[in-house]
């Protein structure tokens, strides 16, 4: 490594880890504020509330990686513009991407960094802090409340190696509607898909109204042996409305090789509503560590120029701010148009990044810093 590649991460190190600590104080703080009339009334221990925020640190960091990033590259970048050293670099012959070279790596490691953290660790501390959430933070007033929210798309894996697939549940009349069930053999072959228009919950047993039963043979969803239609019919199952509720499926809980695997498993359940949005979760699960790269190339043209240096520093963070905000916004609009199904799962999580490189070297290309 060039000594000038050294100097340069270096300080992009240094300034990285003094924004993710000052983000993760800040936040923390935040949070405490917020909830500490939750605290007080529920008595919650010191060592409860440290474990909670330990716990969510691996959020906190994925959350604010990108931010924190941009700026630490920006601020150094600014700084060395301010003491002309950017100009010396030029003026040895350097162009634009052996200057910005330490930066760019440095935006590569930290995304692979989210990526390895998202895998590895967010999942855990979701459950972790969903758990400590539920036994010692969530007020009683605010659990019942909870309760009688009517939920939409409610999924999960559940006893006799069967799949389900609600589209609303209406927990106050223990209701069910637009109702998917797919159960598998030991293989992992479609034996038996229930389809039904609505369930309710008799107190010892769901009742399915207008209700389609179909067996599958030995061949899966290419076999169907026979399918029988119910105007009402009492069904073998031993999930009971808090068991819909408990064991929804959470995203944030699973990993890639998890999701992918339960979206195989779902495939052909026919609810595609579902599965579209499960998609459109995949994918931002594998494009949203990238941002953190992308916006540093789309950031770092701005950082060199060369014509206004007074303030460069504090313009930096502006800019940082700036970008990261309409990052954000720009990825929220095209996720939601991917579960609209205005856009294609991968189209709507990859767009953002690829829409920002394309600018970011569109700007590299064009402006006078080469």
């Amino acid at each position: 490594m060039r000594l000038l590649d050294k100097y340069i991460s270096k300080n992009i190190i240094t300034m990285f880890c003094f924004m993710v600590a000052i983000f993760s104080l800040l936040y923390i703080l935040i949070d405490v504020t917020s909830n500490l009339d939750k605290f007080i009334d529920r008595k919650v221990s010191i060592d409860i509330i440290v474990r909670y925020y330990l716990a969510y640190i691996p959020m906190i960091l994925v959350q604010t990686s990108s931010i924190a990033c941009l700026i630490s590259v920006l601020v150094t970048f600014g700084s060395l513009n301010n003491s002309n050293e950017i100009i010396v670099m030029r003026s040895s012959g350097l162009n634009f991407w052996q200057i910005t070279r330490p930066a760019l790596c440095f935006g590569l490691m930290v995304s692979m960094l989210v990526f390895w953290m998202n895998e590895k660790y967010v999942p855990k501390s979701y459950q972790t802090t969903k758990e400590i959430e539920n036994e010692n933070l969530i007020l009683e007033v605010d659990s019942k409340r909870k309760k009688q929210e009517k939920i939409k798309n409610v999924t999960f894996y559940g006893l006799n190696n069967r799949l389900y697939y609600v589209n609303n549940m209406d927990p106050n009349e223990n209701e069910l509607f637009g109702i998917t069930i797919i159960e598998y053999d030991n293989k992992a072959t479609i034996k038996e898909k229930v389809v039904a228009l609505e369930g309710k919950w008799t107190g010892i047993a769901w009742k399915f109204f207008q209700c389609q039963v179909t067996t599958y043979g030995e061949g899966g969803i290419t076999e169907p042996l026979k399918v029988k239609i119910y105007k009402e019919k009492l069904m073998d199952i031993k999930e009971g409305p808090d068991d819909f509720m408990r064991q929804r499926i959470k995203v944030s809980a699973m990993n890639i090789r998890e999701l992918n695997e339960y979206i195989d498993r779902f495939k052909n359940s026919g609810a595609t509503k579902a599965l579209n949005n499960l998609r459109v979760d995949l994918h931002h699960k594998i494009a949203f560590p990238f941002g953190n790269f992308v916006v540093v190339f789309l950031g770092l043209p701005f950082a060199l120029m060369t014509k206004s240096r007074k303030g460069m520093t504090f313009t930096s963070v502006g800019i940082a701010i700036g970008i990261s905000f309409a990052f954000y916004v720009l990825s929220a609009v095209s996720l939601a148009f991917g579960k609209g199904g205005l856009l294609p799962p991968a189209l709507s999580a990859w767009l953002t990044p690829g829409l920002f490189f394309c600018v970011g070297y569109i700007v590299v290309e064009t402006s006078y810093v080469n």
